[in-house]
């Protein structure tokens, strides 16, 4: 997530210029002004003179980790941003497995003829839960995150353009004309993309297998249902695999330090720098990394 705060950078940028000896005054985040100069120094002010009489033991100071570009703290904006995040990719799970327990469901029963009269609401939900994912996702590299985000709006006008001028002229909603129409899954199948690049990110930085098998499961489905060279029952199978592990993927979120989400957050600030700030900062860097 490309989410820069203020008060991040001030904490980066003091301990670059002042690589030697550290300011006696604790600045907090949130209540400094900065100000820039050609030289990329800062300049930050702490609360006033009041705050200056609180006892010390009374002020919550923020943890700080050392980046690959300097410190930086986690501010309240980065914790929200973090649990809408995963609260996106919950609603996605959650919706996803309502569709795809119409599939395991008997087909007379109550459930089931409930489920399938809403399949283009959960469809719709679930898409929008993805897309609020894709935009708050944490990515170092800029040009993947709008790549997914690119294939993610992709599948959203597929999806649009399949249910009103195909699935609704025939009376289907959109997820069973897919079901009966492989070849729509030219249409959708970006929406599902963004998910498997989603999933791989997880699965590649956190290590988690239930996002590893994701990465495979998701594409296979789709590929083999579009081909047609899968019979219903390993579809069904695959589906039933898709449905367990992401409903782990997205609860397991929720088990996960806040920090893991925000990444490096000096490679966000230095990345959101202009290109001339960016090379005054590697060179103090490696003055800073000659003097110790």
């Amino acid at each position: 997530m490309n989410s820069i705060t203020a008060p991040a950078s001030i904490s980066l940028s003091l301990s670059i210029s002042s690589p030697i000896k550290k300011p006696s005054t604790q600045f907090l985040p949130g209540k400094c002004k900065s100000l820039i100069s050609s030289n990329f120094d800062w300049k930050c002010r702490a609360l006033g003179e009041g705050s200056q009489s609180q006892p010390q033991s009374q002020k919550t100071q923020p943890t700080i980790y050392q980046g690959v570009y300097g410190p930086w703290t986690i501010e309240d904006s980065d914790i929200r941003e973090v649990i809408l995040y995963r609260s996106g990719l919950v609603t996605a799970a959650a919706s996803f497995v309502l569709a795809s327990s119409t599939a395991l469901l008997p087909n007379d029963s109550v459930m089931s003829n409930l489920l399938e009269k809403n399949l283009d609401l959960f469809y719709a939900i679930g898409s929008c839960g993805l897309g609020l994912s894709l935009y708050l996702i944490h990515i170092y590299v800029t040009e993947i995150k709008r790549a997914l985000q690119s294939l993610w709006f992709l599948g959203v006008l597929g999806s649009l353009a399949t249910y009103s001028t195909l699935a609704q002229p025939a009376g289907k909603n959109l997820v069973q004309y897919v079901i009966e129409n492989p070849v729509a899954v030219w249409f959708v199948g970006p929406l599902f993309a963004a998910l498997t690049g989603l999933v791989f990110k997880e699965g590649l930085c956190y290590g988690k297998l239930e996002a590893g098998i994701l990465t495979f499961v998701i594409p296979s489905l789709l590929l083999g249902h579009l081909t047609g060279i899968m019979d219903d029952g390993v579809k069904l199978a695959l589906l039933s695999t898709w449905l367990a592990l992401f409903v782990v993927f997205a609860g397991r979120k929720f088990t996960q330090p806040i920090k893991d989400d925000i990444g490096d957050k000096s490679v966000f600030i230095f990345n959101d720098l202009p290109e001339e700030e960016k090379a005054n900062l590697i060179q103090r860097l490696e003055q800073q990394k000659s003097l110790d």
